[in-house]
């Protein structure tokens, strides 16, 4: 069995000496009640034969209503979550308002066993973090990317 990948865009924006990030969390009932180490960065999985930038960019528009900034996303060296999942992530500058982010839903049988099905965002809220405040809220394993943005961004980039 293949390992997944997914893909995904690490938006962030910069204020005098400020770097923000823009991260997502996800929605339905095994979500609900985590904050620490429970944000992405807006990303999806990569199908047989799909282009890990395109769906990087679709991934980013489907879970969070937002067109993509204009800009050229600059492509983050992967990084491979604890549970085997390789992320394909680029970089890019960017502005969106986090309050109004519009995320696609997905069905779910809950509670589990129960024949019942409610559908749930994918995405139920985002926000902008400074690196060190994401660093706590973001997925452990997506913690390189923000240093690989960091870097960039103070010219250690190699």
């Amino acid at each position: 069995m293949k390992a997944k990948q997914s893909a995904g865009l690490l938006l962030y924006r910069v204020r005098g000496a400020q770097v923000d990030v823009f991260l997502v969390h996800s929605g339905g009932p095994f979500w609900t009640n985590k904050d620490l180490a429970a944000w992405s960065i807006p990303k999806g999985e990569i199908e047989t034969g799909d282009d890990a930038l395109a769906t990087a960019l679709r991934e980013f528009t489907e879970e969070t209503g937002f067109s993509v900034p204009p800009g050229e996303p600059l492509p983050l060296r992967p990084i491979k979550q604890a549970g085997g999942k390789t992320v394909h992530a680029w970089s890019l500058e960017g502005d969106v308002d986090a309050a109004a982010v519009r995320s696609n839903t997905f069905t779910l049988e809950w509670p589990p066993r129960s024949g019942q099905f409610r559908t749930f965002p994918e995405v139920d809220k985002a926000a902008w973090f400074t690196l060190d405040e994401a660093r706590t809220k973001v997925h452990t394993g997506q913690v390189g990317l923000l240093d690989q943005l960091e870097a960039r961004i103070n010219g250690e980039d190699s």
